[in-house]
């Protein structure tokens, strides 16, 4: 396996001098969602590249790839009106979308031009005419999370 990286089935291709990560907490900036969301993101990030990767973590944030940043929107919206057929009664939302947007700033101590500060968000929709919000959005928030992290690891060690 001759090459300029180490390749996984995880499609992580990390330089063989790179042998730690340090990830900051992410801040929730949005003024919105649960109180642990902040804490929610940020484990599930350190998690993820524990599980799919051999790096180290250094928790004093000079690891040899560095994650920060904040996340910045957490909102519903209405997605698909829906005519109530009933000139007293409003029209209303047949579909709602939770949108969860990161920012991200990467630094790769061994090689610069992987650095980045990018954008990221991911939605989930439910039907608000059958499921109330407090009883979807752990699970909302969870699919949305879990696409975040996956976003995050592509666009950083898996270069895509």
């Amino acid at each position: 396996m001759a090459g300029c990286g180490i390749y996984s089935f995880t499609g992580a291709n990390i330089s063989p001098d790179v042998r730690t990560i340090s990830i900051d907490f992410f801040y929730n900036e949005a003024g919105d969602g649960p109180p642990d969301l902040s804490q929610q993101f940020t484990e599930g990030l350190k998690d993820y590249f524990q599980n799919n990767t051999n790096l180290a973590f250094d928790n004093t944030g000079n690891g040899d790839l560095q994650f920060s940043g904040n996340i910045n929107r957490f909102n519903y919206n209405p997605m698909a009106p829906r005519a109530s057929g009933d000139q007293n009664q409003p029209d209303n939302a047949g579909l709602m979308r939770l949108t969860i947007g990161i920012s991200v700033q990467y630094i790769n101590t061994k090689d610069d031009t992987f650095d980045f500060d990018q954008q990221f968000s991911f939605y989930a929709d439910f039907d608000p005419n059958t499921n109330s919000i407090s009883s979807v959005e752990p699970a909302l928030i969870e699919e949305i999370l879990e696409q975040l992290y996956v976003d995050v690891f592509n666009a950083s060690v898996a270069n895509w």
